[in-house]
Parts: structure tokens; C-alpha cells; sequence
């Protein structure tokens, strides 16, 4: 502080005095004793490289005593093998030429401790007139940058390694997934007939949607013969998926199978069908059902009716396009889930196909679509009521065409396995059509 007319106070400038008398002191160092206690090295070499002056701080980083070093040693000798080369091949002639380097890196040898990683500058120094008189270096221990540089370097060949191995995991992962789907499509196939068989007096057409690449279905169907002129069909879905589902599935078909060859009657072939699944299942505390509709189709030929007598378990009523443009559903009320109690009631319906005339049969997958703008609602009986009207009448190819573009329009709403099965009388030529031949 200052007293009354601008006076300095005794204590304040005694302090002052202080402050400046230690900054003059640190001033006070030689010129010498800056040079030789640098934080980083000094050297000057003649033209030829011969080294004429070396600081302390150099020395002392390479273990190296002055008398040993200055008029006895070119820079070059201070350097490791690979980096005197580099100094004959590079530094030594873009220095001539250039005049000036700076932060070049090299390692130096050190007595004791292995290489010295250094950045080095250097200048030529010129005489009066334009002659060059020596070479000014300067060097910085880059031991801390070259150890950063190696943990980068380290770091990166780490993420290298760890991204090669993340890619070379998914493209084995791809190759399983590939292997997986393929095989699950070949077992899949094992699980419902290549083709369907052809029966006289009938057209069939047949669809199969399978959700998921990675996961076996549990949707089958079949098309058989039995006794006398008689058919027998059916249709259904098993609970759960994956292999589970698949032996289900397996054991469904053939038990229907051999039912059906035992007793054609639909609902008998239910029952024993339900017995089994009860008997095999239950036991173990892990109960497995399905849902199935299952059918004998009688062509009637020129000279009669075709009938269809069906039962159901728990599965979807089904559709019936008729010839003169309706739709209906044949419901098989009452039917209960097969294989979870024993002596579950069937549900059966029969109806008389006319020429012209196509039933459907089609698991939950289709009426359980997601529709909507959020996917929120289920596509249901009713729009499918409302579909197959719009597309009647139909043959069995027509109306599986149209279905499965129905299926394709749901997109990613479509999330459950659907199998179709349609049977249709051809219908009756008009008597009035032209005939037309084909030759090819």
C-alpha cells in the first residue's frame, strides 16, 4: 500500500527489492552453464560429422565420457546400426541439401540401457561468405512419445486382432446359420409330402409359410388313399417349436396315418390320435397338443355328389367357396384341444362339393396375422370370410394363389408358421366354351 501522498510503504518496497534481486540471480547463469545443463542434448560436428562440442545433458543420457566423445567421434557413431544407416541414406543428405531438419526420429546407443529413441533437429551454420562451417543439433529424448506410440501401436494391433476375430466369428456364425437352415429345410420337408398326390375326380393345391429360417415349424399336413375310393386329408398345427415340435409333429402324422388305415371314420381317427398324445405325454408332467382337422373326401365322379366328412380338435372351422360366389365356414363346434384330457369330444361336419366348389383348410398362422398401422389387430375369421367371397368361386391353385399373396402382404405382422390345403371339384365345362387345342 502507499501512505498519503503516494509514498510507498517501507515493508512494500522492501519486498519489491527482494522479487527483483532472485529474478537477477536466475539471470545470472552463464551462458555456458545453460548449454551444458539443457533439458535437452546439444551437439556441434564439423562438415564431416565429426563431433566438436557435446553438452553434459547428452552425455550424461548416453553414458558417454567428453574426452571420449569430442574430435573422436562422428554424430553417426553415436547412433544404433539402424539409425546410422538411416543417417547415411537420409538425414546426412536432406541435411545438404535442405540446409535444415527438424524433429527427425532416431535412436541413439546408449552405454547401458539399450537404444535412446530421440527426435533430432539440425541446422547448418554458414560463414560470411555463404560457406558451411558446421552442423548445429539439437536432440529430445523421445522415450516417453515412443513408449505412447508403441502402447498405440499395441492398442491398435489388439483391436485389429479383436475386429478379425469378431468378423471371423460372424462369418462362421453365418456359415452355421446357413448350414442350420438348410438342414432344418430338409427336415422340415421330412415332416410334410414332397408333392401331393393326384386323385381322380379332385384338384388339390397346398401352401407352406415358414416363419422363422432358424426354427422348425409345427404346421403339417397330408393327402393320403384309403380303403375303396375314399381319401382322407388333414391338417394342424402342434404347440411350442423346434425339435420338440418336429418329433411332435412326426409322431402326429403317422399315428393319423395308421388310424386312418384302421378306421377312416374322421372322428375315430381324432380319438385315437388323442389317446396317444395323452398316453405319451402327460406322464412325464410336460403335456404336448395340437390343433388338427382331419377329413375323408369321396369323389363323386360324373355320375354322383363328392362328399367331405370332417372332425376337428381346437382348430379353425374350414372354408368352403362355392361355385355360384359364396363363401362359408363349415364349424365343427365342441372340439377340444387334442392330446390334454383323455376322451376329448370331436367336433365333425359334412358337406357335398359341387363342381366348381373348393374347401379350405388353413392353421391359426393366417387368421392371427398382425394388421394395422401399430400391428395391433389380428387379421381374424371375419376379413378372411370377406376374402374368400371376393375371390369366389376359385379352384384350389386359384384360391392358394391368392391366399399366399395374402400371406406376402401382412410382412413382417406375419410371425407364426401357416399351412394351406385346398380340395375342389373342377368345375363343369361350359357347354356354350369354345374348344381349344394346344400343340407344342
Amino acid at each position: 500500500m502507499c501512505r498519503t501522498g503516494g509514498v510507498p510503504d517501507p515493508a512494500e518496497t522492501g519486498d519489491a527489492a527482494s522479487t527483483d534481486a532472485a529474478f537477477t540471480a536466475l539471470l545470472e547463469d552463464s551462458a555456458e552453464d545453460l548449454y551444458e545443463s539443457a533439458p535437452c542434448g546439444y551437439l556441434s560436428t564439423m562438415m564431416d560429422g565429426t563431433i566438436a562440442k557435446i553438452n553434459s545433458t547428452l552425455l550424461g543420457w548416453l553414458g558417454l565420457d567428453r574426452e571420449a566423445v569430442a574430435g573422436r567421434k562422428r554424430f553417426a557413431d553415436l547412433l544404433t546400426i539402424g539409425g546410422k544407416l538411416y543417417h547415411e541414406t537420409h538425414f546426412a543428405p536432406l541435411l545438404r541439401m535442405q540446409g535444415e531438419l527438424r524433429g527427425i526420429a532416431l535412436d541413439m546407443r546408449r552405454q547401458e540401457g539399450g537404444p535412446l529413441p530421440v527426435l533430432v533437429s539440425a541446422v547448418i551454420k554458414h560463414g560470411s561468405e555463404g560457406e558451411p562451417l558446421l552442423i548445429r543439433i539439437t536432440v529430445f529424448d523421445a522415450s516417453d512419445r515412443r513408449s505412447y506410440e508403441k502402447e498405440l501401436l499395441r492398442r491398435r494391433e489388439e483391436a485389429e486382432r479383436a475386429r478379425a476375430e469378431a468378423d471371423e466369428a460372424r462369418r462362421q456364425a453365418e456359415a452355421d446359420r446357413a448350414r442350420l437352415a438348410d438342414a432344418l429345410a430338409v427336415l422340415q420337408r421330412s415332416l410334410v409330402p414332397d408333392s401331393l398326390p393326384a386323385v381322380p375326380g379332385l384338384e388339390s393345391a397346398v401352401h407352406y409359410h415358414t416363419a422363422s429360417p432358424d426354427q422348425l415349424g409345427g404346421d403339417f399336413y397330408d393327402l393320403f388313399p384309403v380303403a375303396g375310393n375314399r381319401w382322407a386329408f388333414f391338417l394342424g398345427d402342434v404347440c411350442g417349436k423346434g425339435p420338440e415340435a418336429a418329433s411332435l409333429t412326426s409322431l402326429t402324422r403317422y399315428t393319423l396315418r395308421a388310424a386312418a388305415h384302421h378306421d377312416p371314420d374322421p372322428a375315430s381317427a381324432l380319438s385315437t390320435l388323442n389317446a396317444v398324445l395323452h398316453e405319451r405325454y402327460t406322464g412325464d408332467g410336460n403335456p404336448r397338443y395340437c390343433t388338427c382337422v382331419f377329413g375323408i373326401v369321396e369323389p363323386g365322379g360324373e355320375d354322383g355328389p363328392t362328399t367331405v366328412r370332417l372332425a376337428s380338435g381346437g382348430h379353425p372351422p374350414a372354408l368352403v367357396l362355392r361355385s355360384d360366389g359364396r363363401a362359408e365356414f363349415l364349424p365343427t363346434p365342441g372340439g377340444l384341444l387334442i392330446g390334454v384330457v383323455p376322451g376329448a369330444p370331436i367336433g365333425t361336419a359334412e358337406t357335398v362339393l359341387a363342381p366348381g366348389d373348393t374347401v379350405v383348410l388353413y392353421t391359426d398362422g393366417l387368421t392371427e396375422a398382425r394388421t394395422g398401422p401399430g400391428r395391433d389387430d389380428l387379421y381374424g375369421e371375419d376379413a378372411l370370410h370377406a376374402f374368400a367371397t371376393d375371390h369366389a368361386p376359385a379352384s384350389p391353385h386359384e384360391v392358394i394363389t391368392a391366399l399366399t399373396g395374402l400371406l406376402k402382404s401382412f410382412g413382417d405382422g406375419l410371425d407364426d408358421d401357416t399351412a394351406l390345403l385346398a380340395l375342389g371339384v373342377p368345375a363343369a365345362p361350359s357347354p356354350t366354351a369354345p374348344s381349344t387345342s394346344h400343340t407344342s
